[in-house]
């Protein structure tokens, strides 16, 4: 028996990188995965998990393809036990008094308007539920600061606040909300990467490797484990190799 048998989860982001593998982690587990995305790769990531996965597609910073998520998921199960809250872009590489304002706003309207709508979604569905638990995807990003990169730190670290008051907000409904914050993971975009480059990213972490999506996985399962984490709510869990510890 897995530790999710029973329960309904939705992914968001799920077509490749850190959001594949929360979803193949939970469905692995026994829940019931809703794998979403926008690129079409939700369907093939559903094929490969078998029976326990659903895909839909979704384009989190459009308010109607949320909308009628809400009103499927509604319809299917009745509610949502688990959110994994993942999809997000990363913008341009610029310096702030260059950064194309149009990118600003792409990167703004899927990591923080698309996540919060996201969800704003799962917690009218996890109310129904009478309960359930959240992991939003952070980023080191949202607590350490990277130059030319102004959007996507400025959205992750949105992501920590928003994790924190929804936490305080439905901690008596039964709710639990936590955050993943990732450091520089080996995700495919890496695969074709320059010895140098991977040298690098390598040398930035005490630990001395990337860390690997299925580690990132690892911790959001247990973040979504109302056993398992049952008294940790409004937490972001770093998972670097102990690049932001100094």
């Amino acid at each position: 028996m897995g530790r999710f048998d029973g329960k309904i989860a939705l992914v968001t982001g799920a077509g490749s990188g850190i959001g594949r593998a929360i979803a193949a982690r939970l469905a692995r587990d026994g829940a019931r995965v809703i794998v979403t995305d926008v690129t079409g790769q939700e369907d093939s990531v559903a094929k490969e998990l078998g029976e326990l996965a659903t895909a839909r597609r979704l384009d989190v910073a459009d308010e109607t393809s949320v909308a009628a998520l809400e009103d499927w998921i509604a319809a299917e199960f009745g509610g949502l036990d688990i959110l994994a809250n993942n999809a997000g872009i990363s913008g341009p590489n610029a310096l702030t008094h260059e950064y194309p304002l149009d990118s600003f706003d792409k990167v703004v309207s899927v990591n923080i308007r698309g996540a919060y709508m996201v969800l704003q979604a799962a917690l009218r569905l996890m109310l129904n539920s009478g309960g359930g638990a959240v992991v939003n995807s952070a980023s080191i990003g949202g607590f350490r600061a990277t130059p030319s990169a102004s959007a996507y730190i400025t959205s992750k670290g949105a992501m920590v606040m928003m994790t924190r008051v929804a936490a305080l907000e439905y901690v008596q409904k039964g709710i639990r909300v936590n955050a993943i914050a990732p450091g520089t993971t080996h995700t495919a975009i890496l695969d074709d990467a320059s010895p140098e480059l991977m040298a690098m990213l390598e040398g930035r972490i005490p630990q001395g490797r990337l860390g690997t999506p299925e580690e990132v996985a690892n911790v959001a399962a247990f973040l979504a484990d109302d056993r398992e984490a049952g008294h940790v709510t409004g937490q972001i869990w770093t998972i670097d190799g102990g690049r932001s510890a100094g």
